[in-house]
């Protein structure tokens, strides 16, 4: 019992991996895909857990199930549409860890009978709903795991805003894990789920139209994030974007010398990153980050800050060094707060010296700007790639 659930609760983003060779959304994904072949290379690449689809609807059956557990020790998550005692046991009897319970199929006293029954067989019970409703349903039935799916079930269209909201207003419980299920196919986009407190990522799409699955998987948990700062020219945006970087941060600070005009546009796979003085105001922007005050000698900003989401929930720590300033102790430092929190690493980062900060801190994000520039708030594309491509 919570084998699976315990496997998801370990520090960190985790993952599930899923094993589906097609969508009734999208038809075909990858046909032919072998579900022991596929368990196996995901739970070698990182994967927390691995979820079979069993139903004929996604070119699934109980024999893949079967073929998975043969294949590897992984905690499985027999995935379906089930609604019976009868079903339950025989994913039990095919080898899964877990079963899905879909809010929307099942009513109350459903639910609740079959999340006992569950148990009651030594299977983990995934609770999913995908609206607030749902939602409301769900924690009435205090699950052990809560899932929450941005895709819409009934047109299936994709709403990671939505989801977003509703994973932030589920309240912590010890012993609860939270995932976010569906429309994560890129590390910003994971990134977001967990700074609105999902402990866990259900990915089956993004990985089974990629071209090496496994690698795919390795890629989104993959960290540090990389962001680019003080970008203030669309060409700049798009070559961050093009390199690879995660977070794109915008200067609306008055006085700093890469002060923007606005958020400039990004696209869907990466986070937008508004960053002020003193307090955040409106901008449109994924999450902001807020430095403390000038003091002392400081001219622009202060060196404490911190990152927020849009509901003023702060959700790292912004370890950077003073504005124009140097400080010995900076890495070791960092190094001891990432030790027991989220930090994004700033501070004289650049291509030449962002892997061994890596190595040193051990950072959930590292953050550049002056060094990428060829003028203040103008960026050259070669050191933007040099540094993002060191980083990742």
């Amino acid at each position: 019992m919570a084998r699976f659930r315990d496997a998801l609760a370990r520090p960190g983003l985790q993952a599930i991996a899923e094993v589906k060779r097609r969508s009734p959304s999208m038809g075909a994904l990858r046909p032919g895909a072998d579900p022991a072949e596929l368990a196996a290379r995901f739970a070698a690449a990182g994967a927390a857990a691995i979820s079979v689809l069993v139903d004929a609807r996604f070119d699934g059956t109980i024999d893949d199930l079967r073929a998975a557990r043969a294949a590897t020790d992984a905690p499985l998550l027999g995935k379906g549409f089930f609604t019976s005692e009868e079903q339950i046991l025989e994913l039990k009897q095919a080898g899964a860890d877990a079963i899905l319970l879909l809010l929307r199929d099942l009513d109350d006293a459903q639910a609740a009978h079959l999340q006992d029954y569950a148990r009651s067989l030594g299977l983990d019970a995934l609770v999913e709903a995908h609206d607030a409703e749902e939602v409301e349903r769900g924690l009435r039935l205090n699950p052990d795991m809560f899932g929450i799916n941005c895709r819409n079930l009934t047109t299936f269209e994709l709403d990671r805003g939505e989801q977003l909201r509703l994973l932030a207003l589920v309240p912590a419980r010890a012993g609860r894990v939270l995932i976010a299920e569906s429309g994560v196919h890129t590390r910003a986009q994971g990134a977001a789920t967990e700074l609105c407190g999902a402990d866990a990522i259900l990915c089956g799409t993004a990985l089974m139209q990629a071209a090496d699955p496994a690698a795919k998987l390795k890629e989104l948990l993959s960290r540090p994030l990389v962001k680019v700062c003080g970008l203030t020219r669309e060409e700049d945006v798009a070559a961050a974007v093009e390199a690879g970087a995660d977070l794109l941060g915008f200067v609306l600070a008055e006085g700093s010398p890469r002060r923007a005009p606005s958020v400039l546009t990004t696209p869907d796979g990466v986070l937008s990153v508004a960053v002020w003085v003193g307090n955040a105001g409106p901008s449109g922007a994924d999450l902001d980050q807020v430095h403390e005050a000038p003091g002392g000698g400081e001219t622009v900003r202060g060196r404490g800050a911190q990152l927020l989401r849009r509901d003023g929930t702060a959700v790292a720590r912004v370890l950077d060094l003073p504005w124009e300033g140097s400080d010995p102790q900076h890495w070791e430092n960092a190094a001891r707060a990432a030790r027991a929190e989220r930090v994004v690493l700033a501070g004289g980062l650049g291509p030449d010296n962002v892997r061994a900060a890596i190595d040193a801190v051990r950072p959930w994000a590292v953050d550049a700007a002056r060094s990428l520039e060829s003028a203040p708030g103008i960026k050259d594309h070669d050191l933007v790639r040099s540094f993002v491509e060191a980083a990742r």
